[in-house]
């Protein structure tokens, strides 16, 4: 008696990975032990830089409010305890976007935080 294979899971389990696989160059895209690689890869990839890439917008946010500090007297690090110490509780996120689009307000918060 031959050896039951369950082809249709084998098939449909291939079909998933050749999906996720479309738009990759060459071999990447056609040959089943490339495409099973390269995909598994990509995934590793995608989740280790969903976590990567909020360390990167933090950072890219520091670099603003600095930046907007200096041109208002003072420094990132110097501001961030200033606020602390005078309770404003303003996310890095909301305050860099106040930095970019209203530096008035921004201006207005580093004054708020000063006095002390």
């Amino acid at each position: 008696m031959p050896r039951a294979k369950n082809k249709a899971a084998a098939h449909n389990r291939k079909k998933k990975y050749f999906k996720l696989a479309k738009g990759y160059w060459g071999a990447r895209s056609k040959v089943w032990q490339i495409v099973k690689h390269h995909v598994e890869k990509g995934l590793q990839y995608a989740y280790r830089d969903r976590r990567n890439k909020k360390r990167t917008f933090r950072s890219l946010w520091i670099v603003r409010i600095n930046a907007a500090a200096r041109l208002n007297g003072t420094t990132y690090s110097r501001l961030m305890h200033a606020m602390k110490l005078q309770n404003i509780m303003i996310n890095r996120k909301v305050l860099a976007n106040l930095a970019m689009n209203h530096p008035d307000v921004f201006t207005a918060i580093v004054k708020q935080a000063k006095v002390s």
